[in-house]
């Protein structure tokens, strides 16, 4: 096993070193959150949506637009019809190819429309371009400024498979939501693309004729698994189609993040196994476009060509690169984030190329890194575990902090990688240490494993919530990345499939073994706990091992057979599992909690959302009326109106309160306890 502090790689990104010089000793303070970040063409501005995370429970953070100078000397807070409400929120701003116009989406408060505004940048004011009754998502401008949008009419609820579901009454899915390409045409939307497709991601085509895009018939949140490739026409007069480009090579291949070079003669994906929408990893594909718009219901003549074979990590993101056509991606492997260049040609013998790589973790708007069309000038969101975010702008890999909202919140905690052998893997992950510890003594720690399980911890600022908590309760914090995560390659994240709970947990195990021979880990003290795929191996986990003493299990499956017909998302199953429930019942059961429920000893608490989707509240309740007839302790709560994560404050605080309760209370009383400071007297002013 390897130990190494997480740190600013030398002579790349700067921005972690100017925090720490310009932050004043203080109290702790709220933490400033930026999203949606992008750099104009010209790279002269950049737009955000920020936020401030709530103080106590109840309060409600704004969401703001602000565009400032790309040198940090000057910002505006746009003024949003609906503000100061709470419930008027902006997102997904886009800068037109002029960089004269920046458009943006805003839901209005208690109200099922959606609005889009555009805002001049010469006088700073948004103007309503369109009331919409339904839901709208990425507005895309093309090269010569038409703008497109995705729009779902009468949407019954918001997209995607991890907000709330409807009500199940009536007739139930006669009539699912269908997410269209729409043109935005003074002041209304034509719709372009078929009304019995749901459109995931698209990308223009440079001559403007049409667009690039991921879709498929019928329910949304259910069949993005099966998503495949297509080719739509922009012509409003002309009846809506698509016309097939390219399928998946295998039911372990789905679908990401489709992007047009400049010269329309290449879209780029990333392939790979997934387990969610937006949690982004693979290979690059990129596949040759016809110059003409495919009139047929196939074009055979194109083969996508992956150009990164045999890479030891996984891409998350695709950025053409408009003044040359090469093409850049993010990627992860193990610890390290990293941006690559690659020619567009789609030689699978050209090697990418490393233009930076550091264990930070960078974001955008709907990449790591918003590139500048016209300039070479790119801008980041930068934090890792110690650092808080701040924006930065500048070419890749010379970075400079533009913002210093965060200065002098201080740390939770010193974060060294780890890694370590297992079978035949090499496995990583991160622990997290309490900044105030008694290193003589030995010390409790909570394993937390992560949802997906296509997905990776990656170094994130420990701003407010539980595993702040867990570190100021002086608890050690454990962050594995077993295999079926990203970071190590396809090879890695399909090393689970068909062996859900197996492998992966040896690999968990086993990287607890390696943390308790480097730091001063009490083996008797040990927590566990997880979220979604997390929630489910905190389940399965307590019926393999009595290791732990207490555990926490959020939105977790205890029954993959029964789970097969009461989630709203069964195609994800069939490239994890192998066939369907029907056909091959045995791997289903083999991986299931709920069939080695009797060896259960560890007091396990589950909570779980009343209209989760994707992990609904029966399989929570199943685990439960388990442990209570074999009278282990155990608590269940069920947070009203929730769906696949808690996004209610006082559910968030709830769930919190009663995860550190549970662990303090089976753990032992931790060695030192440390009390939040009190609010604030005055919130961050946005102003310039």
């Amino acid at each position: 096993m390897r130990l190494r502090a997480s740190r600013v790689r030398a002579g790349a990104v700067a921005v972690a070193a100017v925090l720490l010089m310009c932050a004043p000793a203080s109290a702790e303070r709220l933490l400033h959150n930026f999203g949606s970040v992008s750099i104009s063409p010209d790279g002269t501005r950049v737009v955000s949506i920020e936020s401030t995370d709530p103080v106590i429970e109840g309060d409600k953070h704004r969401d703001l637009l602000v565009v400032r100078r790309a040198d940090g000397t000057a910002a505006t807070t746009i003024a949003l019809p609906c503000a100061p409400s709470p419930d008027c929120v902006p997102s997904e701003p886009v800068w037109s190819p002029d960089g004269k116009r920046i458009v943006f989406i805003l839901r209005a408060p208690k109200a099922k429309t959606r609005s889009l505004y555009a805002v001049s940048v010469a006088d700073m004011r948004a103007r309503k371009l369109l009331d919409f009754d339904g839901v709208l998502n990425a507005p895309r401008f093309s090269p010569s400024g038409r703008l497109a949008v995705l729009a779902t009419a009468g949407a019954h609820k918001e997209i995607g498979a991890t907000q709330a579901g409807a009500a199940l009454v009536g007739e139930i899915g006669a009539h699912p939501d269908e997410q269209r390409i729409a043109l935005v045409d003074g002041g209304r939307l034509d719709f372009v693309s078929p009304a019995d497709m749901f459109v995931y991601e698209y990308d223009w085509r440079p001559d403007v004729r049409g667009f690039v895009g991921t879709a498929a018939h019928g329910n949304g949140d259910n069949n993005w698994w099966i998503a495949k490739l297509y080719a739509f026409r922009a012509d409003k007069g002309q009846p809506n189609s698509a016309s097939l480009i390219y399928s998946p090579a295998s039911p372990q291949q789905q679908l990401a993040d489709p992007r047009i070079s400049a010269d329309g003669r290449y879209v780029a994906f990333i392939g790979g196994i997934m387990s969610d929408f937006g949690s982004t990893g693979g290979d690059v594909y990129v596949l040759p476009l016809r110059t003409a718009l495919p009139t047929a219901t196939q074009d055979t003549d194109s083969v996508a060509t992956d150009v990164t074979p045999n890479l030891p990590a996984s891409a998350t993101s695709l950025v053409w690169d408009c003044r040359n056509d090469t093409l850049l991606f993010s990627d992860l492997r193990g610890p390290n984030s990293g941006i690559e260049r690659i020619d567009a040609g789609g030689s699978s013998s050209s090697a990418p190329r490393s233009l930076w790589s550091a264990q930070e973790t960078p974001s955008a708007a709907d990449a790591a890194f918003s590139k500048a069309c016209n300039a070479d000038r790119s801008a980041v969101v930068m934090q890792d575990f110690e650092h808080p975010p701040e924006i930065a702008v500048g070419p890749i890999g010379n970075w400079r902090a533009i913002t210093h909202a965060n200065a002098g919140i201080p740390a939770a905690t010193h974060a060294v990688s780890v890694s370590w052998k297992n079978d035949a893997y090499d496995v990583d992950g991160w622990l997290l240490a309490p900044l105030k510890t008694d290193t003589a003594a030995k010390h409790a720690m909570i394993t937390i494993v992560h949802g997906g399980p296509s997905a990776a911890y990656r170094p994130a600022f420990v701003g407010r919530g539980t595993t702040r908590a867990f570190l100021q309760h002086g608890y050690y914090v454990f962050l594995p990345n077993p295999r079926g995560s990203y970071g190590q390659g396809e090879t890695f994240t399909l090393a689970n499939v068909k062996d859900f709970g197996y492998g992966d947990l040896r690999d968990v195990l086993s990287g607890i073994d390696a943390v308790e021979k480097q730091a001063p880990i009490d083996e008797n003290r040990l927590g566990l706990t997880g979220y979604s795929y997390g929630g489910y191996m905190t389940m399965w986990t307590v019926t393999q091992t009595n290791r732990f003493k207490a555990a926490v299990a959020g939105a977790g499956v205890s029954d993959w057979l029964s789970y097969y017909g009461e989630n709203g998302i069964d195609q994800w199953m069939i490239p994890f599992f192998g066939a369907s429930v029907y056909d091959d019942p045995a791997v289903y059961a083999k991986s299931s909690p709920i069939t080695f429920v009797k060896n259960v000893k560890t007091p396990t608490f589950e909570y779980v959302g009343q209209n989760d989707v994707e992990c609904p509240l029966p399989q929570t309740q199943e685990f439960w009326h388990a442990l209570q007839t074999f009278n282990v302790p155990t608590d269940f709560v069920v947070y009203a109106g929730e769906g696949h994560g808690l996004r209610g404050p006082a559910h968030r605080a709830d769930a919190e309160k009663r995860t550190i309760a549970w662990f303090d209370r089976y753990l032992g009383a931790p060695a030192t306890t440390f009390v939040l400071p009190p609010r604030p007297a005055e919130r961050y002013n946005f102003s310039p």
